[in-house]
């Protein structure tokens, strides 16, 4: 069963670049998108996921807020916090509730890391 990607975004540009990496070195992954955390969460109460990329800065509940929140929906789910804001208090925030931290711009090497973490 492929592996079932939610990208979770407000940038539209975010989103296509991730789609598109995973595209070039996981063409077999599903990829669902949201562009905010309340809709990521929508999707997570309706879907099965294997793996998350969650922006921090977004209008309405933040990335972290919603990350903790799809872990209790999704507990087998790996949720890796994106964020360009990579200021101490967030990463610290993100470590202490288990959440790995990648900084952006986005990058094949943020893809890599996003599967290692994920075990695939």
């Amino acid at each position: 069963m492929p592996i079932q990607l939610l990208i979770v975004d407000d940038s539209r540009m975010s989103r296509m670049l991730l789609k598109g990496l995973v595209d070039q070195h996981h063409p077999d992954w599903n990829v669902l998108q949201a562009a905010s955390g309340d809709e990521a969460l929508q999707i997570a109460r309706e879907t099965p996921l294997d793996v998350v990329s969650m922006d921090y800065n977004m209008q309405g509940i933040n990335g972290l807020d919603a990350a903790i929140a799809l872990r209790e929906l999704q507990p087998k789910a790996h949720i890796v916090l994106l964020s360009a804001n990579v200021q101490s208090a967030i990463q610290e925030r993100a470590r202490a509730a288990g959440i790995p931290f990648l900084p952006k711009p986005i990058t094949a090497d943020t893809l890599k890391a996003i599967a290692e973490g994920a075990g695939v």
